[in-house]
């Protein structure tokens, strides 16, 4: 591992601290909140667009899917979990384009078992950690400043608003879908 640790917020491995087990509550929650948007829902359903943008349920699932497991990879590894923003195709891009739909041959259930999958080891990760506190630099990428650096728990805040996000576009889709609400 190449994160600077600090020592003010280590935690035993086996105990998550209060701050660890909010985080992973909040985590938690807004997971939920995601994933009760596909309730009820069949494979052609969770691929369906319902607005004039390219997301779908099952997709938006993927999509923060692989953020989630990509910014975990992070907080371990820095920057070159990411890769070179900067560097990316054509077709670089149209994979993640891909994260924002359902595939020819994916299902709502396997994508669900691979979010649950992601947020099992970000959740065992969290507990874990030696340091919140510990710092990697960001990957190079227009929208960072250079030389900007993350801890742990800045890019665990960052994971819980993008799910958070993401789970109001869901509630959009899923209500132009079929008029179903999260909450309501």
């Amino acid at each position: 591992m190449t994160f600077t640790q600090s020592t003010t917020d280590a935690a035993p491995a086996s105990a998550p601290s209060s701050e660890r087990a909010d985080l992973l509550a909040m985590l938690a929650h807004q997971r939920q909140m995601l994933r009760q948007t596909t309730r009820d829902l069949t494979d052609e359903q969770a691929g369906l667009r319902t607005t004039v943008s390219e997301l779908c349920l099952g997709g938006l699932i993927k999509h923060v899917s692989a953020v989630e497991r990509n910014w975990a990879a992070f907080i371990v590894q820095g920057p070159s979990a990411m890769g070179d923003f900067t560097a990316m195709t054509e077709a670089d891009w149209a994979r993640r384009a891909d994260e924002f739909r359902m595939l020819p041959g994916e299902t709502l259930a396997g994508v669900l078992a691979a979010y649950a999958e992601t947020a099992r080891r970000t959740d065992e990760l969290v507990a874990t950690l030696p340091d919140l506190n510990a710092t990697q630099p960001l990957p190079r990428a227009p929208w960072w400043q250079e030389n900007e650096r993350w801890s742990a728990r800045r890019v665990l805040l960052h994971i819980i608003a993008e799910t958070a996000q993401h789970s109001g576009h869901a509630d959009i889709i899923r209500e132009g879908l079929d008029g179903a609400k999260s909450m309501g």
